[in-house]
């Protein structure tokens, strides 16, 4: 393209705007649009660009902003628990796949060096890819998902030697031209400890110096710089750019920090990550596709097929998962990665490969990287959705407790200490299995079911129960478990937590005593607000008080007349007016204060 920057911006803005649309319409993915739209603009397309070297280049920034926010949601804790899936799924994967592949390409007639830097190089899934189509489904926090992120991560690690090899295998007139491994590895290590122990001495006080110039464009400067700065420190010795700045976010993971970051740093990241999908795309060489179709075809089908049997074998063991989540691990990452190009290229120059060998591993690569979101969706439609295994109700013996909570979260684990504190009995049931385990941890005793079973509140002595506290979060379930306790147990007390007013007034019909999840909350913070601007606590007390008993008489009100909006809006207007005249009685304004002081001043009879 002869245009400028400019157009050249408007170009990739306007392919993306309309490829990405369309093809998440017809459900194949944002990701597929990317590489579909980078594919015509590129130099084997329509040669809007006609070297997509630069671009790909460029756009790797992308790739290493998304391993920063990624970092951001790993805290130094919870990668030391991810150690053993790490390097146990991750090594073994590598270490497999660089064999199985290393071992095919030395069949193929490659000497031993090239066959071990291609084995490893195709070993390497893509990042980027990977982790934007498991977050499209949502499945970053799933089984496979988690497994895929921790072998994705071991691969970063895993570059690192790929790369340091390439200059001991390359030979210059009979003699190795390369550094010495031993500086290599220190490189590497004194890049890393200066990040980590640098990172955690100056990158919290450096936020904190920013924060307090409350100037927001400053705080992203700042945040764009530590990303950068610490991909290029890890590059410029010799390491992956996305290493570095995943172990910045993982130092600022527990920093008060990291919310803003996140917020400051994601918008770059989408913008750029599709600008790489469209590198990626334009990388694909068309031509030698065309030129070679079954030795692409061929290439392609034999990486994808013995990337998945590893890694499916990878997902049962070690990573004990079940069958379909083995399935769709090795579904996500049984293409080529991102970093094959840089090995491949690294191996050109060095002379390892030949160009038109290059040409064919990037073009199978690029292919690779085209296909797996169709191989995802195929496998999702093949395996359905998950069934989940219905766990069974555990068996509540009757304890003759006076008390049955309904749902265990925060709200219902606040009244069940209470009770603790004054040695009252109490069964309590939680509907999430999840809950259960983790509740059952601290030694509570808690039971999973579902409160919205007449047989489970029977086991569970419901009849002989005195209060039911209904504390489940989910408004229908809520409903559902007061309308069986109200029809068969009448005689017993429900309480029941109200998520907002509507709810509120759907209780009330069930003729419940309700309690307004944050209504007391507020309305303590609401007198603390008072105290703090000068009111007296006794008189800040006493017009929360007084606000509370009107928003109550509202609430009751209201409750008469909650199907009628017209209504609803007028009670609240002539609600709002009484409020403000009661409080302008309080400081002597207004008619109700005039009559006051007109009342003080008049004798007594």
């Amino acid at each position: 393209m002869h245009g400028g920057g400019l157009e050249l911006a408007l170009v990739f803005l306007l392919a993306a705007v309309i490829a990405v649309p369309i093809f998440k319409r017809v459900r194949l993915g944002g990701v597929l649009g990317y590489l579909a739209a980078g594919v015509a603009l590129g130099p084997y397309g329509w040669r809007v660009v006609s070297d997509a070297a630069p671009v790909l280049g460029a756009s790797q920034i992308g790739v290493v902003m998304l391993l920063f926010v990624i970092g951001l949601e790993l805290s130094p804790a919870r990668l030391r628990v991810m150690r053993k899936p790490v390097f146990g799924a991750g090594g073994l994967q590598v270490a497999l796949s660089s064999l199985v592949l290393g071992a095919l390409a030395a069949a193929a007639g490659l000497g031993w060096k090239a066959a071990v830097i291609v084995g490893g190089g195709l070993a390497l899934s893509s990042t980027a890819i990977g982790l934007q189509l498991l977050a499209e489904r949502k499945a970053l926090t799933s089984d496979h998902g988690r497994l895929g992120f921790a072998i994705l991560l071991f691969q970063d690690l895993a570059a690192i030697p790929l790369l340091a090899a390439i200059p001991l295998f390359a030979s210059v007139s009979g003699q190795t031209a390369a550094q010495p491994i031993a500086w290599i590895a220190v490189k590497a290590v004194l890049a890393i400890a200066a990040l980590v122990f640098g990172g955690r001495l100056l990158l919290r006080q450096l936020f904190r110096i920013v924060a307090r110039t409350r100037m927001p464009e400053v705080f992203t400067a700042t945040a764009l710089l530590v990303v950068l700065g610490s991909a290029w420190l890890m590059q410029i010795a010799g390491l992956s750019m996305g290493l570095g700045a995943f172990l910045a976010g993982v130092l600022l993971a527990d920093s008060e920090f990291r919310h803003e970051l996140e917020a400051q740093i994601q918008p770059f990241e989408g913008l750029l990550l599709g600008l790489f999908f469209m590198a990626v795309g334009m990388s694909i060489n068309l031509t030698r596709v065309m030129a070679e179709p079954m030795t692409i075809v061929v290439g392609v089908a034999a990486l994808m097929a013995i990337k998945f049997a590893v890694l499916f074998a990878v997902g049962l063991r070690p990573g004990r998962l079940d069958v379909r989540e083995a399935l769709l691990l090795a579904s996500v990452l049984a293409l080529g990665g991102e970093f094959a190009f840089v090995v491949f290229g690294e191996a050109q120059t060095a002379g390892l490969l030949d160009a038109v060998l290059r040409d064919r591993l990037v073009a199978i690569v690029g292919v690779s990287m085209a296909l797996t979101p169709l191989l995802l969706i195929g496998m999702t439609r093949i395996l359905g959705k998950k069934a989940k295994p219905e766990r069974a109700y555990d068996r509540i013996e009757d304890q003759h407790a006076q008390v049955l909570i309904a749902g265990f979260g925060r709200f219902g684990q606040i009244v069940a200490r209470l009770l603790l504190a004054q040695h009252i009995r109490f069964v309590a049931i939680e509907h999430s299995p999840e809950q259960v385990d983790f509740v059952r941890r601290f030694g509570n005793q808690i039971y999973y079911g579902d409160p919205s079973r007449l047989e489970l509140l029977r086991a569970a002595g419901a009849a002989t129960v005195k209060v039911f506290v209904i504390a489940i979060d989910d408004v229908e379930t809520n409903l559902k478990a007061v309308r069986l306790i109200r029809s068969e147990f009448p005689a017993a007390i429900v309480i029941a937590r109200a998520r907002n007013r509507r709810h509120a007034w759907e209780l009330m019909d069930l003729g419940v005593e309700v309690v307004r999840e944050t209504f007391f909350s507020s309305l303590f913070m609401g007198t603390r607000v008072l105290m703090a601007l000068g009111v007296p606590q006794a008189v800040a007390e006493q017009r929360a008080q007084r606000f509370r008993e009107h928003d109550e008489s509202l609430l009751r009100t209201q409750h008469l007349v909650y199907d009628d909006e017209a209504a609803l809006v007028q009670t609240s207007q002539e609600a709002r007016k009484d409020l403000e005249q009661l409080f302008a009685a309080d400081l002597g304004e207004g008619v109700l204060g005039g009559m006051v002081n007109r009342g003080e001043k008049e004798p007594a009879p």
